[in-house]
């Protein structure tokens, strides 16, 4: 009898984690060298990182990109890693240099910037063998010239307006792999699934709000155990 659901294993420890969203598996995934890839954390937290259940991570943080970091994600990762290379305050051949640094570190593939010249996406393509994922923030991009320079997926994060402009993409080029940002809900995880999204982006809470959650539960548990009859001025 064929098996269709997967059998699951957890460990005790363990099995506190971060889950990705399950409606994400609705995607058609990106297969990059032979891994399907459906959700992507979008995270630089090494602890969060380790401990959720995507496919992979995009690490992509608002400072310069620095190899020390990409590094230690890298390293540190059990998952892929698109590592964020510049493109918008950085610029030129600092670029190239830190997305080809990233291949050499083990980055499943490259992510610059949406402000990224179609010149220096041209220069990015000719000298790494991993994909050049191209953010598209705005649905006046000039798709077909990102295309023709050398974007091998397309990173749509356009706000409310990424489900429009994923499906204006998708219908004007049918094959192209693109990854969208999910947003915080199901329903709007759905919204870039029906437009035509291949994989998805999902920002997972942070340690403060996980924290913030457990503490919550500590208290509960250290006031139920707390001895009822103590002095007034304890």
């Amino acid at each position: 009898m064929r098996v269709t659901t997967p059998p699951e294993i957890q460990g005790n420890l363990r099995r506190h984690m971060i889950h990705m969203p399950k409606v994400i598996e609705q995607v058609s995934g990106i297969r990059i060298f032979g891994r399907l890839i459906r959700s992507i954390a979008f995270s630089t937290d090494i602890a969060v990182i380790r401990n959720c259940n995507a496919n992979a991570v995009m690490a992509v943080y608002p400072f310069t990109p620095q190899p020390a970091i990409s590094h230690a994600i890298i390293s540190a990762s059990d998952v892929p890693v698109f590592c964020g290379v510049g493109g918008g305050t950085t610029t030129g051949k600092r670029v190239v240099n830190l997305a080809m640094n990233a291949e050499f570190e083990g980055a499943i593939g490259v992510v610059l910037n949406a402000p990224t010249s179609n010149e220096v996406l041209a220069r990015v393509r000719q000298r790494v063998d991993i994909p050049v994922v191209m953010t598209v923030a705005s649905e006046f991009t000039d798709i077909g010239c990102r295309l023709d320079s050398g974007a091998t997926i397309l990173n749509v994060s356009c706000a409310a307006r990424t489900p429009f402009v994923v499906d204006r993409i998708r219908c004007a080029f049918p094959q192209v792999p693109i990854i969208a940002t999910g947003g915080p809900t199901e329903e709007t995880i759905l919204s870039v699934i029906d437009a035509g999204a291949n994989a998805v982006t999902y920002t997972p809470p942070t340690n403060g709000e996980i924290f913030r959650d457990l503490m919550v539960k500590y208290r509960s548990d250290d006031a139920a155990l707390a001895p009822q009859n103590l002095p007034e001025d304890f």
